[in-house]
């Protein structure tokens, strides 16, 4: 099992799909690493050399933000935000929506569970 960027990645699968299991890398920056590395894209996790998978570790660490480092950053911002008080770290703050979504139905991800009132029923 390669593990690149402290995350255990399957072997099973083609390294451009693996690498989407580390956060901060998506399809198009897995494939971005496998062409700078030279790596077919039909390769398998379990197919690649030491060298290729310490090239891989490599370039994320020096191109790319994940993992640890990226959450702390998302994070801070998502603090900095509440901190400063604007409109976006007020519905943070409140565990709304923050991006203009209706709340009058729907938004049960970020609401939570629905709260039953009193004396509604009809």
């Amino acid at each position: 099992m390669a593990r690149i960027a402290g995350v255990n990645i399957p072997t099973d699968k083609r390294v451009v799909i693996a690498l989407t299991y580390i956060h901060g890398i998506g399809p198009k920056n897995a494939r971005d690493i496998c062409e700078k590395n030279s790596i077919p894209a039909e390769k398998r996790v379990n197919e690649l050399s030491d060298d290729e998978v310490i090239h891989i570790r490599e370039t994320i660490d020096r191109d790319y933000m994940v993992e640890g480092d990226l959450r702390r950053q998302v994070s801070m911002n998502v603090k900095r935000l509440m901190d400063l008080g604007p409109y976006r770290g007020l519905r943070h703050r409140r565990g709304l929506p923050v991006r203009g979504q209706r709340t009058h139905t729907n938004a049960r991800t970020r609401k939570g569970p629905a709260k039953a009132i009193a004396g509604k029923k009809k």
